[in-house]
């Protein structure tokens, strides 16, 4: 019996989640489950369909890219999500999709805009999207560099240049706080404590993204939410005094 088989039927169900969110059709997009004890996570097999996945079929792979279980070939973006595991510190869990919204942000280049509590309920701060990878990352290690790239956005955008909505340098941000992402030509990514709350995020960024999207066809000129407002909604869920929900 598999040593692995509690982590990869967490990794199984959140993957199952995808179809269900209505997060990518076909095989668009992927979740992982890491055990930082063992230093292992589970992922979906490359190009395998959601409605023909076994949770046999998840690959177990160590942070080195080694296969440590399984039979079919794991995601493409295995060398994407390590890097996360590696730079990100408290993350249990990574999805990545290309649902319809949020891919749309990101192939305009454009970070998500704060304009209401919705957004402010589950972050402080815009979606930010990196900067478009270079030639020689793509031809180097595309997937392992699309980490990286993640990474430096979030811990030191100096070093990539990332700007935020106003085309100012963009401040670091702690990615337990903001726990999404757009790569800019590409898509979301989202993290979160386990792999279920990682797919939870990747929801929510689809419907940020939408509402987004629908707020500036409204009204173009549309003004960003008041800080004080952010600040309210974000601590009231978040913060040491959060109050939301039926506590601890």
């Amino acid at each position: 019996m598999s040593s692995y088989k509690y982590l990869k039927e967490e990794a199984f169900e959140a993957n199952m989640e995808i179809p269900m969110r209505k997060l990518a059709i076909y095989t668009w997009g992927n979740v992982s489950a890491f055990d930082k004890d063992k230093g292992v996570f589970a992922i979906k097999p490359s190009g395998v369909p959601y409605d023909t996945m076994k949770p046999d079929d998840i690959v177990v792979m160590d942070l080195d890219g080694n296969k440590v279980e399984g039979k079919l070939n794991p995601s493409s973006d295995t060398p994407t999500h390590i890097e996360l595991y590696r730079r990100f510190e408290n993350i249990g869990g990574i999805t990545h999709t290309h649902s319809p919204y949020a891919t749309s942000w990101a192939q305009a280049c454009r970070s998500i805009p704060l304009f209401g509590t919705t957004h402010a309920d589950h972050s402080a701060n815009e979606v930010p999207c990196t900067p478009m990878i270079t030639k020689e990352a793509v031809e180097t290690a595309y997937e392992k560099e699309t980490g990286i790239l993640i990474a430096k956005t979030f811990l030191d955008p100096a070093s990539v240049n990332a700007l935020d909505c106003n085309g100012k340098l963009r401040k670091a941000l702690v990615p337990a706080e903001n726990p999404m992402v757009l790569v800019a030509g590409h898509g979301p990514f989202a993290w979160g404590s386990n792999a279920t709350k990682s797919v939870y995020n990747a929801a929510v960024l689809e419907e940020v993204a939408k509402m987004a999207w629908i707020t500036l066809s409204v009204n173009p000129s549309a003004k960003t939410l008041p800080e004080y407002v952010i600040n309210k909604h974000y601590e009231r869920k978040h913060g040491k005094n959060a109050y939301y929900g039926q506590g601890k």
